[in-house]
């Protein structure tokens, strides 16, 4: 049975991830917290509205109320990249060669390591930034599709067009496809290396009774889970045209208990998921194998995050209730 080291923090927690063998969790209220011999706190924001895990690098990037954009590394000191005063920073994701992006309004920003920047306006608000696998290359989600820009080559942007509210946007680890969960109850992609104009360019994912807030792919990229449903709804990519025309998996269905949060497991097809009665199961794909890593808590889970080795899940709720779970035990 695994086991769980938990830890109680006021308030919403917006973030818990791994830098090395050490859990951070990042709280609205602009704390971030480390557990390394102890527990630790540093303010980062007056605010903060959003924290991620630098996927090039180990360290966190956060936005706040203050307009400002920081990076936290593991010792927990933090470096200011960028200040905007007077605006709110939802919106930030990590790069290659120390490369952030960030947006404010209908503005997105990528700040290079030596500091120059570049901004990429688009006409309607930026509502989430990825950076592909490969390149210097970034994906803004907007009303009605998303916008690929390279970094360092002028030019007009690539147009992905589909009419609605895309609210976040993600590549695939192979950088093949590009996925945005919408403002309506679904998922919609786009199939990079078709020819422009072809019918398998799109790909709708639909049929879910609530908005997806969550997206995790698996190690090599054969899966995309989300949320937005009782369970986790697993979408199967490992084909070239990804899952059109195929079913998805639903792992760890809960009669009416939503998933809110879902996170692979950095080395095996196994999906952490979180509820929003503050369980958290794990599921095998190979064989829909469930394990309990959480019975139910005080809030909804808001976040999880693995160490390297796949030992160690760190998850946070909005309630505060927070913790490690062990499944090496």
């Amino acid at each position: 049975m695994p086991t769980v080291a938990p830890l109680d923090l006021d308030g919403h927690v917006v973030t818990a991830a791994f830098i090395g063998d050490t859990p951070f969790f990042a709280t609205a209220s602009g704390n971030i917290h480390r557990l390394d011999s102890g527990e630790k706190v540093t303010e980062a924001h007056q605010g903060l509205l959003t924290c991620i895990r630098d996927p090039w690098s180990d360290s966190l990037i956060s936005g706040g109320e203050d307009g400002r954009v920081v990076r936290t590394t593991r010792d927990g000191s933090i470096t200011e990249l960028a200040v905007v005063p007077r605006k709110w920073i939802s919106v930030v994701a990590g790069g290659p060669q120390g490369a952030v992006a960030y947006a404010h309004g209908r503005s997105s920003f990528v700040q290079l390591a030596d500091g120059s920047q570049k901004e990429f306006p688009v006409d309607r608000t930026v509502e989430s930034i990825a950076f592909a696998p490969k390149g210097m290359r970034i994906a803004v989600a907007r009303y009605n599709g998303v916008s690929l820009h390279w970094v360092a080559t002028p030019g007009q942007p690539v147009d992905l067009d589909w009419k609605g509210a895309h609210t976040y946007v993600i590549f695939s680890p192979d950088g093949r496809f590009v996925v945005t969960a919408m403002q309506e109850n679904a998922l919609h992609g786009w199939k990079l290396d078709a020819k422009v104009g072809a019918d398998t360019r799109h790909m709708r994912m639909t049929g879910y009774p609530a908005k997806v807030k969550s997206l995790s792919w698996s190690p090599k990229g054969k899966w995309l889970a989300s949320t937005g449903a009782p369970a986790a709804i697993v979408w199967p990519f490992a084909g070239k045209d990804g899952p059109m025309g195929k079913a998805p998996l639903e792992l760890g269905t809960r009669a009416d208990i939503m998933a809110t949060h879902v996170a692979f497991h950095p080395l095996e097809e196994v999906l952490a998921i979180g509820f929003i009665d503050g369980m958290i199961l794990a599921v095998r794909i190979g064989d829909n194998k469930e394990a309990l890593l959480r019975r139910p808590g005080k809030g909804a889970i808001t976040s999880m995050g693995w160490s390297s080795n796949g030992k160690l899940l760190a998850f946070a709720s909005e309630a505060g209730d927070c913790g490690v779970v062990d499944i090496s035990a």
